[in-house]
């Protein structure tokens, strides 16, 4: 019969333990794995399968995880597996919010659809935007990128008692720029085109009062914005791929991997 002490029960808890929560929330936060329509079953399988895989290679401190430093080592595979899935998330809310503002410059504001990454409410030109990205990260192997960047992340960023140092914290927190920068990277050419657009509106309004602009501008500025689109996918698909890399290299950053 075997018999197992209860330091060696808790050796073999901690082998398996800290991986999975490390997992477990860049899983929880990433996108595409941590969508709403993805199911937590699916997810709790799936850490639980890279994990089983990977705590034999992985090193860990003689620690118990039911200790005081223990709880801190998982507060930190918390914080390191929140950070990895944040920094990809936000290259994908860049888009979705580059889509917002083109939705809002050509009178598409009021067409809603649920967004099933969020669980909520979004225009649909976001919406068509989150879809071709998510469509082409898994085009790119996005999603083994992730998997393997998280698996080597455990060789340089071991677990332990340190976990992410001051400048990491602020690589994650000055990363969330990109949030912004990708957004007007995406809808400022077809925002500044709908604004001469709507400049030559302002000229017609002039020159013809009697004409309701707001019945025959409407329509021209919903073909127009429908064009611009369609014009402008390869160029939202080369943003994307450009932040894609930068995250997998602040990834990389924030792992101590370089």
């Amino acid at each position: 019969m075997l018999a197992l002490s209860t330091d060696q029960l808790e050796t073999i808890m901690a082998q398996y333990f800290w991986p999975f929560v490390r997992i477990g929330a860049c899983i929880m936060v990433a996108p595409v794995f941590g969508a709403r329509f993805v199911p937590a079953r699916f997810k709790i399988i799936l850490t639980g399968a890279i994990a089983l895989l990977v705590a034999p290679l992985v090193a860990i401190p003689d620690v118990s995880p039911l200790s005081g430093p223990g709880i801190v080592i998982t507060v930190h595979q918390l914080l390191i597996g929140f950070a990895m899935g944040f920094v990809l998330n936000v290259i994908f809310d860049s888009l979705s919010m580059g889509g917002q503002l083109l939705a809002n410059s050509m009178g598409l504001s009021f067409a809603f659809n649920v967004d099933p990454q969020r669980g909520a409410s979004t225009p649909v030109v976001a919406q068509l935007y989150m879809l071709l990205v998510t469509l082409t990260f898994l085009a790119l192997n996005g999603h083994l990128a992730l998997l393997e960047t998280l698996v080597r992340g455990f060789q340089t960023l071991p677990i332990g008692a340190q976990g992410l140092n001051q400048d990491a914290l602020w690589l994650v927190a000055s990363w969330g720029r990109q949030l912004f920068e990708g957004a007007l990277a995406v809808a400022l050419p077809g925002m500044t085109a709908l604004l001469v657009v709507n400049l030559g509106f302002g000229v017609m309004s002039r020159a013809a009062p009697s004409l309701n602009m707001f019945a025959v501008g409407f329509p021209i500025s919903l073909v127009f914005g429908l064009v611009i689109i369609l014009l402008g996918l390869p160029a939202m698909q080369s943003s994307f791929t450009q932040l894609f890399d930068d995250s997998l290299r602040v990834i990389g950053a924030l792992l101590g991997g370089g």
